[in-house]
């Protein structure tokens, strides 16, 4: 076996295999492969998230644990998707005036502006309880 491999061909014949047969496959359901050179741009199947259902009650919750020491008010049990959760971030944000981000199904808003809160919740149409202290 002294001889010089220069195909995939050639390598093909030296197993006793036929070259047509050979046909390289490329993993499209690997979540790093992005790119293939044989079918181009490979878009992934995201998966559906699943909603929590609400049971009816926004619960506001001012914590600090976790942010050293800054008040973060919580609201969960929306039960909204994640485009309706973004919007009514946004709203929320514009109306106090501070900054906050969505977490999985949960709203942050920076600072203790509960009352706020409370007040553009209901004026949306939903139940509001207070969490806590």
């Amino acid at each position: 076996m002294k001889e010089k491999l220069s195909s995939l061909s050639d390598l093909a014949q030296v197993f006793g295999k036929d070259a047509n047969s050979i046909t390289t496959i490329a993993k499209s359901d690997s979540p790093s492969l992005v790119y293939s050179t044989d079918t181009g741009r490979i878009k992934h199947k995201k998966a559906s998230a699943n909603i929590t259902p609400s049971d009816g009650f926004a619960k506001i919750r001012r914590e600090t644990k976790g942010r050293k020491g800054k008040g973060v008010i919580t609201i969960t049990g929306l039960g909204l998707d994640s485009k309706s959760l973004k919007e009514l971030a946004k709203k929320l944000k514009k109306t106090c005036g501070t900054g906050g981000t969505v977490i999985g199904e949960i709203i942050e808003i920076q600072g203790d502006k509960r009352d706020k809160i409370k007040a553009s919740l209901e004026k949306e149409g939903f139940k509001v309880k207070f969490i806590g202290g």
